[in-house]
């Protein structure tokens, strides 16, 4: 789902007029982060026990079938890992405009954020953003939603109008529209995964691994 930011800054409130193209969703807010949590740890289940009986099954009824319970012992395990692999997606880095507009575009988004926040930006390209539904980490095409506790992440994929704009422009309007309507900015988003925070670290680029931690860290106080 496409957004635009029209938000000028942190505290402003009004609802994002994407919204009304998604108009059949229930706008979101804790009670459907829970139920989607649930919905994806049922998923998780569906896909992982069979395999797994199945292997153990074969295993005791024909200890020469070990080759084919070896096989659906990885199933179980590959199944949850693609779901993640698809979710860490939606923070992977995205093509770049010429360097003189990235760096004007890197400009403005420094403006944005405070002293901290621009060091990690600098190091991981995320920038983490705090929120009432937990702390979000914004990349240039999604978002990570790392929710209180620190063991469960939502992957979000949201895009940004014009695939020609600089990766800080990117993230800027996606920070924008974060902080004016972050509920709504979640309504929008299409949720790629939502599972447990290791699966997702394993997935991401290394070196955005960092800002998982911090995320994590600052969701757990």
């Amino acid at each position: 789902m496409a957004i635009e930011a029209r938000s000028l800054g942190r505290g402003a409130v009004e609802q994002l007029p994407e919204l009304a193209s998604v108009y059949w969703r229930a706008r979101a807010d804790e009670r459907s982060l829970r139920r989607a949590e649930a919905l994806w740890t049922l998923v998780t289940v569906a896909h992982v026990v069979p395999f797994l009986v199945a292997a153990v099954g074969l295993m005791l009824l024909q200890p020469l079938a070990l080759p084919v319970s070896l096989a659906a012992a990885a199933h179980a395990w590959i199944i949850p890992e693609l779901y993640a692999q698809r979710g860490a997606n939606v923070v992977r880095k995205q093509g770049r405009a010429p360097e003189h507009a990235e760096r004007r575009a890197l400009g403005l988004l420094g403006d944005l954020l405070d002293h901290q926040a621009r060091e990690l930006h600098a190091a991981t390209g995320l920038v983490l953003e705090r929120g009432r539904l937990g702390v979000w980490l914004v990349g240039e095409a999604g978002a990570l939603l790392v929710r209180p506790g620190g063991r469960r992440v939502h992957c979000l994929c949201v895009r940004v109008p014009g695939s020609a704009l600089p990766a800080g422009d990117r993230s800027a309007h996606l920070l924008l529209a974060l902080r004016a309507d972050e509920a709504g900015f979640l309504t929008v988003a299409n949720r790629a995964f939502a599972g447990a925070r290791w699966r997702v670290r394993r997935r991401i680029s290394p070196a955005m691994r960092p800002a998982l931690v911090l995320a994590s860290a600052a969701a757990q106080r």
